[in-house]
């Protein structure tokens, strides 16, 4: 065999290789996107009607606490094997045990759209997040797939669960990427991810479910002015989210030594019933969409991001169940329409930037929050959420929403002897 023929040879093995590796993974990547994408439409219907029931029925916010008593119970009976959800997820990334049990689907998603119909302050993203890779992880037994193939299956979960929810293919597919090891990814699983998220997100859309919209921004150039307040900004960002993650960490602790966990969303449900009737249980309550979509139109008070955030970290601190994506942009588009009082910046543009810094610096995610920017906002105003986004990342620390995520590579070199252990073993 010549060298030129050998040569050749290879070539050819290596491209036929790619394009079964792309077939393959077309095929799994449909199943996944079918079924992630269908709970999510499911799901956001679901929750649609929990919230326009809740605000027409004020009343029910009374019953938190029986409602905080029936998610508590179901999980301490019959999910305690799943009750830590996305950190069980990346536990399992990095250190494969066990396939995640199927019923963390309906698990998640009663006790979700129980915690808004009753008028909890939590998101949608961890429940549609975690349907997406329990779903995708039944496909490791029938599909018969080898186990070096299941981490793929749970980051492109991942990904098609978050890209659904959002409308956002784009920051779908690279959160699932970043979410699980700081600072660092994996590009192994970068096919799957992408096509696992787009075809969800086009799932969802096939359903007729939408998404909220936001304003187009526009062009502004970039001034030593304006890029001074934008980092600054973008500081200020990075602090709530540490604030955040800190507070929510410290009040499951709390929680943590009352003895019988159903306990824990009862006692945390008369709580967070209470500072509602005293706040707004419309305004606060749930999702807040509409309180974001205002945040654009003029500068907020700044007490409203402070209150989703306590509000927030107690609902999910306590035991009930949701997201905790959604409550940071509220609090990341208060926060930075709030600003637009001192800061020289559009108040369109300050809540844009909030919207997607605080999220960055909660999940460290910075890249994935600089695409969701750019798909929920136009382009126009990339320099600046992206300048947000990598700010805000560095300002939170070695702090995050997500436990289990491991630093893969520090923030800073004084962090240095933090990397390679998890968050939630850090000082």
């Amino acid at each position: 065999m010549t060298p030129r023929f050998a040569l050749a040879r290879l070539r050819t093995l290596g491209t036929t290789a790619t394009l079964l590796f792309l077939l393959r993974w077309l095929l799994i990547c449909g199943l996944i996107g079918a079924m992630a994408g269908t709970a999510s439409a499911g799901f956001l219907v679901a929750l649609d009607w929990a919230t326009r029931w809740r605000e027409a029925h004020l009343w029910v916010l009374a019953l938190l606490p029986v409602a905080g008593l029936l998610i508590g119970g179901a999980y301490h009976y019959f999910g305690n094997s799943v009750v830590r959800g996305n950190n069980l997820i990346l536990d399992e990334i990095h250190r494969p045990s066990q396939q995640l049990p199927l019923r963390m689907v309906p698990l998640v998603l009663g006790g979700t759209l129980a915690t808004h119909l009753f008028g909890g302050s939590a998101g949608r993203e961890g429940t549609a997040v975690q349907m997406g890779a329990a779903l995708a992880d039944q496909l490791t037994r029938w599909l018969g797939l080898r186990p070096r193939d299941r981490r793929l299956l749970l980051i492109a979960g991942m990904s098609a669960g978050f890209a659904s929810v959002f409308g956002t293919p784009l920051a779908g597919a690279v959160f699932g990427l970043e979410v699980f090891l700081l600072g660092s990814i994996r590009y192994e699983a970068v096919l799957p991810s992408f096509l696992a998220a787009v075809m969800a997100d086009f799932v969802t859309r096939a359903w007729g479910v939408g998404h909220t919209h936001y304003p187009t921004l526009g062009e502004l150039p970039l001034t030593p002015l304006l890029l001074g307040c934008t980092l600054a900004a973008g500081a200020l960002f990075g602090l709530a989210a540490r604030a955040f993650a800190t507070l929510t960490h410290t009040i499951s602790k709390v929680f943590g030594r009352i003895a019988y966990p159903p306990l824990r969303p009862v006692v945390g449900g008369v709580l967070v019933a209470g500072l509602l009737w005293a706040v707004g249980p419309v305004r606060f309550g749930g999702l807040g969409v509409p309180v974001i979509v205002e945040a654009f139109q003029h500068p907020l008070v700044p007490t409203d991001w402070a209150l989703k955030l306590v509000l927030t970290a107690l609902t999910l601190g306590c035991g009930f169940k949701g997201g905790e994506v959604t409550p940071l942009f509220f609090i990341g588009a208060a926060l930075g329409s709030a600003l637009a009082v001192v800061l020289p910046l559009p108040v369109a543009l300050l809540a844009a930037m909030g919207f997607v810094g605080v999220f960055a610096g909660a999940a460290n995610t910075p890249l994935a929050c600089t695409l969701m920017g750019l798909e929920l906002f136009g382009g126009h105003a990339g320099v600046y959420l992206a300048l947000a986004s990598v700010v805000a990342y560095l300002f939170s620390g070695h702090h995050g929403i997500y436990g289990s995520q491991v630093v893969g590579q520090a923030k800073h070199l004084r962090l240095g002897r933090q990397q390679g252990r998890p968050l939630n073993e850090l000082p």
